[in-house]
């Protein structure tokens, strides 16, 4: 069975790979190991961290292969990520998270590069859960909904939900709280994302379609 190391941004993350994409990957003979950023409390580190857990994965066990699952507006200049300045300049965010992909890649050991592949969201996490609203209709009881026009208007409004914006008001999971009582990243997170099920969110996901695509064939 093939080794993949799936570095998370957190513990939602965390617990998505368990539900959603072990399953998945089971059919592919790949075994997921999904541990968070290390010296972080929660979010992003700056590269020189995460580079250097990268590649420690790699020393640790050179046949396994590594990804990251973490999200492009938690990263900021003082990390130093590479390229991160063009990515941010562009106006094209899926060309400029491409590019940070690229010289993430680029400036790993050489020796690694074959079995790094380095996945960058533009948007949390929650922001994959905005596929259906079937999947809301039927997982909650009408009197758990704070603004059911909200999430109606959102889904709508949002034909690929990776493009569900990032502030303090309009982020993924800011729209979730506003939209349904006492909202849990980790517990509603989940089950909603094992209700709408893997194959629904990489039709409705092209970015993450990509990269579940790239993982397959590891």
């Amino acid at each position: 069975m093939k080794r993949l190391i799936i570095i998370c941004e957190g513990q939602t993350e965390q617990e998505f790979c368990n539900d959603i994409l072990q399953p998945h990957f089971n059919q592919f003979g790949i075994f997921i190991q999904n541990p968070t950023i290390k010296k972080t409390a929660g979010g992003i580190v700056s590269w020189a961290s995460l580079k250097h857990q990268i590649e420690t994965h790699f020393k640790q066990d050179h046949k396994a292969f590594v990804t990251t699952l973490i999200d492009f507006y938690g990263i900021h200049a003082f990390h130093n990520y590479p390229n991160w300045l063009q990515a941010n300049q562009h106006t094209d965010k899926n060309i400029g998270m491409d590019l940070m992909e690229q010289g993430m890649l680029v400036d790993i050991s050489a020796q690694y590069q074959q079995k790094f592949i380095p996945y960058i969201q533009l948007h949390e996490f929650e922001g994959l859960l905005f596929c259906d609203i079937d999947v809301f209709n039927n997982g909650f009881e009408q009197n758990e909904f704070l603004d059911y026009n909200y999430l109606v208007q959102t889904i709508t409004d949002n034909q690929n939900p990776e493009s569900i914006n990032d502030s303090s008001i309009t982020a993924p999971s800011k729209r979730l709280q506003k939209t349904i009582k006492d909202y849990s990243k980790i517990t509603h997170g989940c089950l909603i994302a094992q209700d709408i099920g893997i194959n629904k969110i990489r039709k409705k996901c092209p970015r993450f379609n990509e990269w579940i695509s790239k993982l397959e064939k590891i």
